[in-house]
């Protein structure tokens, strides 16, 4: 296991110097789920909650979360990104619903946090809006699923 970038020799928390990094194109994808009852699952996908477009709101709301993830995170760089797009659709296995953010950026540093932050924010949006129909909701799963780019080579989790 490699050494931890985020701590000095001494142990204290520091931003990684990404001064002398190459600037390369990166992209990550993210994805967690918000498994709910049935009927709460058909509520957010006709559209009619009391609150509106569920999903939509939810897409929208992850790619702010992505693009504000340095205010979040205390040691995340702040990125120019190239691209976020948040989608989300039925589970398959029909419990909930899914969230894949897919994050781009040409720069020194990735962009795994901007893309797991996105579905993280995405899945609390859907909490937030449907908790009235359904307090028992769960966001499970909120995992990197690839990353392109960088120093440290590609990734891709097997699923």
């Amino acid at each position: 296991m490699k050494g931890l970038t985020h701590l000095d020799p001494q142990g204290r928390a520091r931003m990684v110097d990404v001064s002398d990094k190459l600037a390369t194109a990166r992209e990550a994808v993210a994805k967690g789920l918000v498994r709910m009852a049935p009927e709460t699952l058909a509520l957010a996908l006709s559209g009619d909650a009391k609150k509106g477009d569920v999903i939509a709101t939810a897409e929208l709301a992850g790619v702010m979360g992505a693009k504000k993830t340095a205010e979040l995170i205390p040691l995340c760089h702040p990125l120019s990104l190239s691209a976020v797009r948040v989608a989300i659709e039925p589970a398959q296995d029909g419990t909930g619903l899914t969230i894949t953010a897919r994050v781009k950026t040409t720069g020194p540093t990735g962009v795994e946090m901007e893309a797991l932050t996105a579905v993280s924010v995405a899945a609390l949006t859907l909490y937030d809006m449907l908790k009235a129909a359904d307090k028992t909701m769960t966001i499970e799963a909120v995992r990197l699923t690839t990353k392109t780019g960088g120093a440290s080579g590609d990734f891709r989790r097997a699923e």
